[in-house]
């Protein structure tokens, strides 16, 4: 050829053109070729003649020009120490040669054949740099070679009568490869820092391998390790962050409730909902069904106070300072513990005892209290009390009694005295508060013994009543209770009559007397005689100036409890006064007389 480079076949030639290729005498100046067996020709039959030099038939390169057929990319390389000249050699049919392997797998090399045995073919060498004739027409095609030094070169394989390359090249079944270029040579390394190479995104493409070209194709340089270290360390920080967290919040979880489960408190199981009669419990059980809660408006006012129910007629019993400001049956409304509530009338109130009845009217299932005896009452005794303080209704509290025949009086805003309450009542410590007035006070069988109606308040100027003269009301464990004794007596004359009498002995007394005792006045009102003529005083011999000190043998200080004393009494009952007079103490009996309530 006249670019210097050796012919590739890609098919097999026939035996006489092997038979045409002469053997190249031996290289006499030694300049460093590798001698190259020249194939063996095999003997031509005798019926065969020799084909003509023109009848070769090998596949042509691209365009006639260049090396008739490439290598196969990805075929197997030439063998180490071409020195840029190939051979193709051929080797007679049946001489147990290997056909080369398709395109794109590995070459297999023909065994060589040992030198002098009777298979060995004359040597050809080429000569690299000698220029080339181009051969006459007709005459066997060779390469360029020098006389080989040796006599007899040793074959290279044994002959190949398919013509294949001995390295691999693909046989006649294998399609021509496509053109490609020869890569740009690669520029000498630079000591310094390797730039960043992106990985392929895909395979990489086929390179024909040139073995006159300079250096091969550039290969990606490897990635580089230091961003993998990078990521793997982010990825680890990232990791520990979200498990830290995670960790944190279930510590938490588990910290707060004690476990990952639902936090279950223990309970105790369903018991029975009764309650001792005797119990608090039972107490307000019994009584809320009668007690009630009175809601009043008028004389410019409103309040809040309490009753109970006395009998299935609908009469209630209450404090007369609840319903005093009320002028009709429109002003007073009674709402039961049940929710229900009904417009009530006013059927009477007496100022001295403190005390007022008012009637409900188409009402069913009205349970009364029952009443109980307030003078069986000791000190000591458990006692509930039901009202509601501050508008709070249906409240109960609890205590005892502290002490009995408390005297004290209430009222006395009018100026005159003629809303003074004069009240033997039973103290207790159980809570009472503004809104529990006219509320029962029970024992502990739930009887009535008592109408809750005073309390002493802290700060106080020394009255009496809810909040008398104090500028803190509220409880501070002293309540007063009128006795249910004298409640029922005032009960049933305001229901029969609508007026309820006081019990007096017909005196005037010194209220301004400031020694131990009671005095009798100089006067009664307005000039009048201060025993009264035809009293129950003047029958018993009473003189003005005596000074009364015990009544039943109760001591007395002053008038107003002489009156507190004598109000605890029914008319007509017997009463033994002990007075002094000009120093001596004598002693007086009487009979209770009986004067119009208001």
């Amino acid at each position: 050829m006249n670019n210097g480079k050796p012919n590739w076949w890609s098919r097999p030639s026939s035996t006489p053109e092997a038979a045409r290729i002469p053997t190249p005498p031996p290289s006499g100046d030694g300049d460093g070729d590798f001698p190259l067996p020249a194939p063996q020709p095999p003997t031509t039959p005798p019926d065969r003649a020799p084909e003509p030099a023109g009848a070769d038939s090998r596949a042509a390169g691209p365009t006639g020009t260049g090396p008739r057929a490439t290598e196969h990319a990805g075929a197997g390389p030439r063998a180490a120490g071409s020195t840029g000249a190939d051979l193709q050699a051929a080797e007679p049919a049946g001489a147990g040669a290997r056909a080369v392997e398709a395109a794109g797998t590995g070459p297999q090399v023909p065994e060589p054949v040992a030198a002098g045995s009777p298979d060995a073919a004359p040597s050809v060498v080429l000569t690299k740099g000698e220029p080339r004739d181009p051969a006459p027409e007709g005459a066997p095609h060779v390469q360029d070679h020098a006389p080989a030094p040796q006599a007899q070169a040793q074959p290279l394989h044994a002959p190949d009568e398919y013509r294949t390359p001995p390295y691999g090249e693909p046989g006649p079944w294998a399609p021509a490869p496509p053109v490609q270029r020869p890569p740009a040579p690669v520029p000498p390394h630079q000591p310094g820092p390797v730039p960043p190479h992106p990985h392929p995104q895909g395979p990489a493409p086929w390179v024909q391998y040139d073995p006159w070209g300079v250096g091969g194709p550039a290969l990606p340089p490897p990635p580089s390790k230091r961003s993998r270290k990078g990521l793997a360390v982010a990825g680890a920080l990232v990791f520990a962050l979200i498990t830290g967290v995670i960790g944190g919040g279930i510590g938490a979880y588990v910290e707060r409730n004690g476990g990952l489960t639902t936090v279950e408190l223990p309970q105790s199981g369903a018991e029975d909902t009764g309650r001792a009669p005797e119990s608090v419990a039972g107490i307000a059980a019994s009584a809320l069904p009668g007690v009630v809660t009175l809601h009043v408006r008028g004389g410019g006012s409103a309040g809040t106070g309490t009753g109970f129910v006395l009998d299935t007629k609908g009469h209630i019993l209450t404090n007369n300072h609840v319903v005093d400001g009320a002028r009709s049956s429109a002003d007073i409304s009674v709402t039961f513990s049940s929710g229900e509530t009904a417009r009530a009338k006013l059927v009477g109130k007496d100022t001295g005892y403190d005390l007022a009845v008012v009637q409900v009217t188409g009402v069913s299932g009205l349970k009364p209290l029952p009443l109980g005896n307030s003078d069986g009452v000791r000190v000591g005794d458990p006692v509930v009390a039901i009202g509601a303080p501050f508008d709070l209704s249906n409240t109960v509290t609890s205590g005892i009694i502290s002490a009995k025949e408390r005297p004290i009086t209430a009222g006395g805003e009018k100026g005159d005295g003629s809303d003074i309450s004069y009240v033997d009542a039973l103290q207790t410590d159980a809570p009472i508060n503004p809104g529990n007035s006219g509320g029962p006070l029970l024992d502990s069988k739930a009887r009535v013994i008592g109408i809750n109606s005073a309390i002493r308040a802290a700060g106080g100027s020394g009255g009496d009543g809810e909040g008398g003269g104090a500028s803190q009301p509220g409880s501070i464990g002293l309540g007063f209770a009128i006795p249910i004794n004298q409640g029922k007596r005032v009960a049933e004359e305001l229901i029969n009559t609508g007026k309820a009498t006081h019990p007096v002995i017909g005196v005037s007394l010194d209220m301004q007397y400031s020694g131990d005792g009671a005095r009798v006045g100089q006067k009664g009102k307005d000039g009048t005689a201060s025993v009264t003529p035809g009293g129950p005083a003047a029958r018993a011999g009473l003189r003005p100036g005596d000074v009364i000190t015990k009544v039943d043998g109760q001591r007395v200080h002053n008038g107003e409890e002489l009156i507190v004393k004598i109000r605890a009494h029914r008319p007509g009952d017997r009463l033994e006064l002990t007075l002094e007079r000009d120093g001596k103490e004598l002693t007086k009996t009487l009979t209770l007389g009986s004067s119009q309530g208001t």
